[in-house]
């Protein structure tokens, strides 16, 4: 439920994929008939065009070098035209995180009590499964009531590691919209030199440094921070420059995964490792998750521009049931962001362990419904290991478990309902909505109104 200028804490590291590197203009539209009689009176070439649920939805383009505006208004004054907005590049800040194999030699930093720890269908490293942040969100207590059986969420992100041993049995169908291909497989973008590497009990050190390239703008950024800290006693096999956002899927299922043990997680890879990707890739993802059954799609990503587009693939996932969550932003204040600002969308804002906002999280109405820990949150990462994390990013993923939990208890809830439910939550005022999660009382209430 939602309610109603501190300056984000972190450099980030930016990698964008330029309209130029396109070559021409492009142009995202929802068109009623035939595109291509659509494309060639308006002097446009069709390059993609969604199925599924997505049919009526295609990418176009013009020539480079003409007045994008004016391009624009012409396309919506196309009578067969719905929705028309240009094609936006995506772009990614590097990852905070403390990460590390508890098998390893341990960054001295950061201590991880790697004790196997058995946790539904797998063993675990005991730091995960006894985490602060369970305890603040009441997450024993819902386990006595559920744990996600029968639920599917969808990760709009950059993948998951399929062959990481904490999430292997949990991990359903995906696709991979970078490669056109299915799988949803994390380390797609990582060559055959590197990924041997990654299979061994050796942890990826990446490079620390942030230096902010391109301001925010309009693109569409996933909401962590930094860049990883990596265990000291390792092979670097990684260039961060080069794969800003490897891991950031696999942490956000992890997180998932501990809420939602048995939930059934669905890797839709639209973010690539280096960080690239464009509206129409998450577009696409949205309704590739809804046409494949899933109840709940996890957005850890936001955009200071509206998209018409976005808003109608969203519209389209909450009529049929499906539950939207999506990231409040790490900006530090109070504005408007999207996927998390629009009505339909439970928008989650970070707090730390002791109910208190983080200074990095953005907060206020219509943003946020609901805070959750997004601070030293503990989650897997690609290769077997295990990190620390910080942000939006990784207090949306625990709303999104808690909505898997909901599922659940009642199989017929909704957006609604499930915004519902999840606003029993304990009320910390900060102007984060509802206040801190708590997954119990939001169960309790769920399955009240099955």
């Amino acid at each position: 439920m939602k309610m109603s200028h501190n300056p984000a804490r972190f450099l980030y590291l930016f990698v964008v994929l330029s309209a130029a590197a396109f070559g021409e203009d492009r142009f995202l539209v929802r068109v009623n008939g035939d595109v291509h009689q659509f494309a060639q009176r308006n002097h446009l070439s069709v390059i993609k065009s969604l199925s599924g649920s997505g049919s009526g939805v295609h990418l176009v383009s013009a020539p480079a070098g003409g007045d994008k505006q004016s391009i624009l208004r012409r396309l919506s004054a196309d009578a067969a035209v719905r929705a028309a907005e240009t094609e936006r590049p995506m772009k990614l800040p590097g990852l905070n995180s403390r990460s590390t194999n508890p098998t390893a030699h341990r960054d001295p930093t950061f201590w991880l009590d790697g004790t196997p720890t058995f946790y539904y269908n797998s063993f675990v490293a005991a730091a995960y499964v006894n985490q602060q942040a369970g305890a603040v969100i009441n997450l024993a207590r819902a386990h006595t009531v559920a744990s996600g059986k029968g639920a599917k969420v969808a990760i709009i992100d950059t993948g998951i590691d399929r062959w990481h041993p904490v999430l292997a049995t949990s991990i359903g169908e995906g696709f991979d919209f970078v490669n056109d291909v299915a799988g949803g497989q994390e380390r797609a973008d990582v060559n055959q030199e590197t990924t041997p590497i990654l299979d061994q009990e050796t942890t990826p050190i990446l490079d620390q440094e942030t230096t902010p390239i391109l301001d925010g703008g309009s693109a569409v950024i996933l909401r962590q921070e930094t860049t990883p800290i990596l265990d000291q006693e390792t092979t670097p096999i990684l260039d961060s420059k080069k794969f800003p956002a490897y891991g950031h899927g696999t942490m956000v299922a992890g997180l998932i995964h501990l809420v939602a043990p048995e939930a059934r997680l669905l890797p839709v890879r639209v973010f690539g490792a280096n960080g690239a990707a464009t509206i129409s890739q998450v577009v696409e993802g949205i309704y590739w998750a809804v046409d494949h059954g899933a109840d709940v799609i996890n957005m850890s990503f936001s955009t200071t521009q509206d998209s018409p587009v976005l808003s109608q693939a969203i519209g389209y996932a909450t009529s049929k049931g499906t539950i939207c969550v999506a990231a409040a932003g790490n900006d530090g204040m109070a504005t408007n962001l999207w996927p998390a600002s629009y009505s339909n969308v439970i928008g989650v804002a970070s707090t730390n362990n002791a109910y208190v906002r983080s200074l990095f999280s953005n907060y206020g109405t219509p943003l946020v419904s609901l805070a959750a820990p997004g601070e030293a949150n503990v989650t897997v990462y690609p290769g077997n290991h295990y990190a620390q994390v910080w942000g939006t990013s990784f207090s949306t993923p625990l709303v999104a478990g808690g909505a898997a939990l909901l599922v659940d208890v009642n199989k017929k809830i909704n957006q609604s309902g499930a915004d519902g439910a999840l606003g029993h939550a304990k009320f910390i005022g900060q102007e984060l909505g509802a206040g801190e999660l708590d997954l119990y009382q939001a169960v309790l209430s769920g399955k009240k109104n099955n």
